[in-house]
């Protein structure tokens, strides 16, 4: 499977389980309506992946894949530790939702360079902006408004899903159908 693709299905996973696992913290009529909108929107972005243009891409360097699995380590680490800390001595287990979309989103950071594709850099930092506005709107409205920042850090990552796909890897490093390289677009 092309990178891109394959970088989309799980951007399609991802979006689905934040939205699908934090509904339920949300007042009636809401948990129905954005499960459905969630649902929706991953079959939208499904469609729009299969029919992405296919896209000869460079295969990852050994550097990327480092960068990639310490990335994906960091995360996994991160996230429970945080989550201890909320939960423990900051006394604010409200925010670790928050804190998961936060550590999600930077995760990102690093891929923009280490796959030559600028749109995780979007990603990354579009997820942070949630992150600290939902922070933020947590601490000042209550405990009920966290869940719905991992609500709309799924819609995010379906978005850029499905986005990624219908660009066909725009920026990633690719060859041409004569087999040269072609510079990131």
């Amino acid at each position: 499977m092309q990178g891109q693709k394959f970088g989309s299905w799980v951007g399609v996973v991802a979006g689905l389980a934040f939205v699908a696992f934090n509904v339920g913290g949300l007042p009636d009529p809401w948990p129905v309506l954005l499960w459905a909108a969630g649902f929706v929107a991953a079959v939208v972005a499904a469609v729009v992946i299969v029919r992405a243009p296919a896209v000869v891409a460079e295969p990852p360097s050994r550097q990327a894949m480092r960068v990639y699995g310490w990335c994906v380590t960091a995360m996994i680490v991160a996230i429970p530790v945080g989550a201890s800390l909320l939960n423990g001595p900051f006394d604010t287990p409200e925010l670790t939702v928050v804190w998961v979309v936060a550590v999600v989103g930077a995760h990102f950071l690093p891929f923009a360079s280490a796959f030559e594709a600028p749109v995780f850099r979007s990603l990354a930092w579009t997820m942070l902006a949630v992150a600290v506005v939902g922070t933020a709107v947590t601490l000042l409205v209550g405990k009920d408004a966290a869940p719905a920042t991992a609500v709309v850090a799924g819609f995010v990552l379906l978005g850029f899903a499905a986005h990624g796909a219908r660009t066909g890897g725009a920026g990633i490093r690719s060859r041409s159908p004569g087999g040269g390289r072609t510079p990131a677009r």
